[in-house]
């Protein structure tokens, strides 16, 4: 069994989800008898070996360092010997493509998509951009760069109404978690919104508001993609309050879909996987507009939430795929990848 260096934490604003993750992946690696290290990034960027059979998981404990590009792990004058790094980290600095590269140049071998993979996912207009080429349906959308938007806020917002109107959601560009998105209703909720979104990040994506159920599909190597399930929603969108802080949500697996519909969301969620050419894991979104286009891509998630309550681990259990074995069989599969490369 492999020495696993779970990373959790981190320094995006979706540190907190990131350390409730990290818990279910470290009792799935132990139930399957892995050795699990805590390494928590807390959010001033400082890495600490922490205990993991403390709940709920810190970012503290003993100072740690990794050296670039020997690899070495040490905790003062100790070295952390280890086998496989797995980044359950969330958003910019973890799940982005940064942590990844940095392994890449040390030689260290960890679970999940690869560098371009990871940076792509995270960027919500190069992954619209990236899947309408590949013909599968996205929201109308407008990106923009808060160069321009200082420039000319009166006309970023005729250019984002007429291409969306009302009501439109305002995302930060790269972030996770709803972190950052508002729903704007009017000029003046736009032009706030379009602040709030660019106090997380400078390229903010506006898209058209889609009347439709938001069904979800995991999908590991193969690719193999999960029964899909549904978000089914009490609140007036899937905030970051709605998902972690309050019950007006909950997920439903398997989705109340038809046979012909669960195909074929399964098929658009192996050929997303593929056309970013991810690895490992991933969790594809998309809203369905059952009158009209059908299913539309919302999101791809590259180290998807593994909380009580996120999609992915429910959806796994309900393939007859237990979490643990998944999270075993990455583990597995990236330390023989490793020594046959």
């Amino acid at each position: 069994m492999a020495r696993v260096l779970v990373l959790f934490g981190g320094t995006s604003e979706e540190h907190e989800v990131s350390c409730v993750s990290a818990v279910a992946v470290v009792d799935a690696l132990q139930a399957s008898g892995h050795r699990t290290i805590g390494l928590g990034i807390a959010r001033s960027g400082e890495w600490f070996i922490a205990d993991v059979d403390r709940r709920p998981f810190r970012a503290e404990g003993r100072r740690a360092e990794l050296t670039i590009p020997s690899g070495t792990l040490r905790a003062g004058e100790d070295v952390v010997a280890f086998d496989v790094v797995f980044p359950v980290l969330h958003g910019p600095f973890g799940e982005d493509g940064t942590i990844q590269g940095m392994l890449e140049v040390a030689g260290i071998p960890y679970v999940g998509p690869g560098v371009k993979a990871s940076a792509v996912a995270m960027d919500k207009d190069m992954t619209k951009r990236l899947a309408s080429h590949a013909g599968i349906a996205v929201a109308e959308s407008v990106t923009v760069a808060i160069e321009e938007f200082a420039a000319d806020l009166y006309g970023v917002v005729e250019k984002v109404v007429a291409v969306t109107g009302y009501p439109a959601f305002v995302k930060p560009v790269e972030l996770g978690s709803s972190v950052g998105i508002t729903k704007a209703t009017d000029r003046q909720s736009l032009v706030q919104g379009l602040k709030t979104a660019f106090s997380h990040c400078d390229r903010v994506i506006v898209e058209e508001f889609i009347r439709g159920r938001e069904i979800e599909v995991a999908v590991t190597d193969g690719p193999i993609a999960s029964v899909p399930g549904e978000v089914v929603l009490e609140a007036d969108w899937y905030s970051y309050d709605a998902k972690y802080k309050d019950d007006t949500s909950q997920f439903i697996t398997p989705a109340a879909l038809s046979g012909l519909q669960t195909s074929e969301v399964q098929s658009l969620a192996e050929r997303m996987f593929e056309v970013l050419g991810c690895r490992g894991l991933a969790r594809v979104d998309f809203f369905l507009e059952e009158s009209g286009r059908g299913f539309i891509l919302n999101e791809v998630n590259t180290m998807p939430g593994c909380t009580p309550i996120s999609g992915f681990p429910m959806m796994v259990e309900a393939s007859a795929m237990s979490f643990a074995r998944v999270c075993s069989d990455l583990v597995d599969r990236t330390v023989r990848d490793s020594q046959t490369s």
